[in-house]
Formats: C-alpha cells, structure tokens, sequence
C-alpha cells in the first residue's frame, strides 16, 4: 500500500475508533473487550459530542434535549432512550438518572456513559434491555453541574473543589425543603430540574454520588431538624417501598449490600442502605423534593469510597453497578396502575389519589392515568375530583405482577345519591415469564431481590404530593402538551 493511502486509511480509522471507544465500552465483553487505558472521563465539550453521536445513530431509540443551562451557560443533557420515543404510548412509565449533581463526584457522570451505551448496543441480542426499552421511558442526565466538573481534579478522593456551582451553591441543599423553609437563592441547576420533574411525570429516580457505598432513601430532614440535627431515621409513609427499592440497587451491586465502611472510623450500613436523615440530616434535598412535591420515588447511590478516582478504576465501577442500574429500572413496574374516568369514559385530569393510610398523594395525567409503585400486599385506593363522588376500592398487589384498577367516577349531580361507587372492579394480570438478568451469585443476598422482573408496563402520571411551591422569577408550569416538554438539540451539529 502507498504511504499516503495508508496514512488516508489511518486517519479514517482512527476516527471511527474514536467515536466507538464510548459504544464499545458495555458491548457486553465485560472489561476483556476493552482495553483498560480506553477507559476515560468526558468532560462537557466531550459528553455533548458523545450524546449528540449517539442520538444521530440511534434515532429510533433515543431523543436529545437539554432541560436549561449552567451558571455558565453548558447545557444540562438529558438523553432519552425508549422504543420509539417520539411518541406518546399510553401508559408508558417515565424514569430517569441524574448524575454528577456534585462536580466532583465523577464516577456517575461517566457509568451514564456506559449505561446509554450498554441499552443501545443490546437491544437485539439482551431479552431485559429490550423488555426495558419496549416499555420504559428513561431519561438520563450525565452531569447536573457540569460547571463543578470542570475544575474539579482526577485522583482527589475527598474534598470540596467541584462540589458546589460556579456560585460556590451545594445544589442538593438547594431545592424546597418539607421540613425547613430555605433561605438560599435558587440556582438556576435546581430551577431547570424542578422544571423538567415537574412537566414529566416521573414515576421512579435514581441520583448518583460519591464517598460512600450505600443506597440511602428519604427522608433526608425531619422535623426536628428546625432546631437540632439528630442522626435519627426520619420515615415516610412509604417507608417499606423506599427500603425495597433501595435494597435491589444494594443486593445487585457486587459489593454494597455487604455494608462495609470506606474506612475504619465511618458509619457501616446494614444491607448497604440507610434512611438519609439516619445517616446525616440535610435540609433541601433533591429527593425528598421528588417525592414530596412531585411524587417521584428517588432513591441516592452512593457508589465510590473516592469522589473522583482515577480513570484506570472506571472498568471495576462500571462491573461492580451495571447490574444494579439495569434492575433498578424494572422497579418502575411494580404495584398498581389504571385509568381514571368519568361515566362517558372522558378522562378525569388531575384528579387526587391516595393509597389509605399513606399521606403522600398523587395525580392522573392528562389521559386520567395513574400508578403506584407498591410492594405485595392489600390496599385501599382513595379517589376524588371536583364534582365527583369521591370512590374508594380495595385491591390486591401480588408478587411479580401488575394490578390493573381502572376507576370510573359518578358525577355529583344534586339531588343524587353520595354514595361512593367504582364500576369496574380491579383485575389484577399475571405477567409473562420475565426476561432472565445476570446477577452475582451469592447465597447471602435475599433471593428476594434477585428478580426477574415483570413485562407489563404501569401508567404515567402527573403527581401533585403535598404542597405547591412557586417557581422562581415568575416562572410559570406550562402544559405537557408534548412528548417532553423541551427543544430538540441540534443533532446536526457535532
């Protein structure tokens, strides 16, 4: 071969391969498949090129969007991936991963990495990565504050330098607090995430962290917390959700649920969880903010002893969560779902839901549906509009499968009888044999949590939780008219 048509070959080549380093690194052949100097961090300039790559070859799975920017003007990333996502499938559930919330806690912001490339590259050859992408919409978020990231430094296992905005604002102390009015200006990080949860009706959460191994589920305040800070578990009425979901994180990650500390002198965590305000109270948590406010079950992955470790350890955090990434998903289809309507099957929007005995409430959707993620057992479901009688039904959540309750309101129309009524009586559906998902062996982790996880998908909704808190500088909620709410990037540019 001549030298220059060996230098043109080269050239090409090497861009291909640079472009495939990222695809290539969860193509299922574990780290013997990659090299381990492949392994790399993305900083922003880098992830855009990456996710605007990947949404240019995979446009039937994926759709590009940025929720706002930083104090410094980077785009916030959220890459969607699901089956056809341009359209709207009833029913749908929406999920999301938010990374990198602290600059310098990097080990998340590039499993997200790893994580879009692993669901694209397996759909053909993967029976739960096709299961999730048929039925799942998620939404990853590699860096919510991609200005900490910048400055912050390879190899610097603890510290501050990164952590907070380019305004020196610990953004998870930064949202609306349950317990305790905040006195910090909002960021303009946590006003385009308050946004973006608040026009997509999340249904499940995970946030990802450093400097520590253990999942930790809310609340993380209590009201106590006014005045004293106690390390004292501050529960939720859904308390038993929280801790299961939490624990298929911990027993599916090769090393979390053993609880071990990062060192000798830290706190040791039980099955790898914990209840945040047990593990140290904070006030203006993102997911507490989730669930209060919007009715999104969050769950923080505390996944690295080291904030920000040096590349050569990326291939052992990408083993050591893959499995725990992929099956936390599936927890988005558990527990109850429906439509809510009225007596002309018209829809019933925002109508007000309420498992009995649980103070946390949720909305249907513009289509009337609803969900709940719920663990076994018999419940009670409260429904109400205005001018609807309101309707209470009992029914029953069975291991592995998806209870269908669908609801029909009678109009409240004076002189009428006000009893409570529902017509169609909840019908719960066995499930299909689940798609198999490789998980550690190990005989001291609870066959419980190492399941093959249900294939029907639950409803979206849009969740109200307690309270309405004002958006900053006179932003207002808009509609969800769309598949998401937000401006396509521009794919054409790389």
């Amino acid at each position: 071969m001549r030298p220059s048509n060996w230098c043109a070959s080269a050239l090409v080549l090497t861009c291909v391969l640079l472009y495939l380093s990222a695809v290539k690194h969860v193509r299922g052949q574990s780290t013997g498949g990659k090299k381990r100097e492949e392994y790399s961090y993305y900083n922003h300039e880098e992830m855009t090129a990456f996710l605007r790559k990947v949404s240019t070859n995979y446009p039937d799975f994926t759709r590009l969007y940025s929720v706002g920017k930083s104090v410094q003007n980077r785009d916030l990333w959220v890459l969607l991936i699901t089956k056809e996502p341009h359209e709207e499938t009833l029913l749908k559930p929406n999920v999301k991963y938010v990374a990198n919330m602290h600059g310098n806690e990097a080990v998340g912001r590039q499993l997200m990495v790893y994580l879009i490339a692993h669901l694209l590259t397996r759909y053909n050859t993967d029976a739960y990565v096709r299961y999730l992408l048929d039925n799942t919409r998620i939404h990853i978020m590699p860096s919510m504050n991609p200005d900490g990231y910048e400055i912050s430094k390879e190899g610097a296992c603890t510290g501050t330098l990164g952590r907070y905005n380019a305004r020196g604002v610990d953004l998870n102390r930064n949202f609306p607090d349950h317990f305790k009015t905040q006195t910090e200006s909002e960021q303009p990080e946590t006003t385009a995430v308050r946004r973006w949860i608040h026009q997509i009706p999340f249904v499940l959460s995970g946030n990802i962290h450093g400097g520590a191994v253990v999942a930790s589920y809310p609340f993380d305040n209590s009201p106590n917390a006014v005045f004293h800070q106690y390390n004292k578990p501050s529960l939720t009425p859904d308390d038993d959700v929280f801790k299961q979901i939490a624990s298929v994180y911990s027993f599916n990650h090769a090393n979390m649920y053993l609880g071990a500390p990062c060192s000798s002198d830290r706190q040791s965590f039980p099955n790898g969880t914990t209840n945040g305000a047990a593990w140290y109270p904070l006030a203006g948590g993102m997911q507490d903010y989730n669930y209060v406010w919007e009715g999104c079950m969050e769950v923080t992955f505390e996944i690295s002893c080291c904030k920000y470790p040096l590349r050569r350890e990326l291939p052992r955090f990408w083993e050591d969560n893959k499995q725990s990434l992929l099956a936390f998903l599936g927890e988005a289809h558990k527990g109850v779902r429906g439509i809510v309507t009225d007596e002309e099957n018209n829809p019933v929007v925002k109508a007000f839901l309420k498992i009995s005995n649980r103070s946390i409430g949720f909305k249907t959707t513009s289509r009337g549906e609803y969900w709940r993620i719920l663990r076994p057992g018999r419940y009670t479901l409260e429904v109400s509009a205005p001018g609807f009688h309101t309707s209470k039904q009992d029914f029953i959540v069975l291991d592995q499968q998806i209870s269908i309750l669908n609801v029909t309101l009678k109009s409240l129309q004076p002189p009428t009888d006000t009893s409570v009524e529902l017509t169609r009586p909840q019908q719960p559906v066995s499930l299909p044999s689940a798609p198999p998902t490789t998980v550690p062996t190990d005989p001291t982790k609870p066959e419980s949590l190492r399941l093959d996880y249900p294939a029907v998908p639950p409803p979206r909704q849009l969740f109200n939780g307690f309270k309405a808190q004002p958006f900053p500088n006179g932003f207002k909620a808009q509609p969800f008219p769309t598949d998401n709410g937000f401006e396509l990037s521009p794919f054409q540019h790389h």
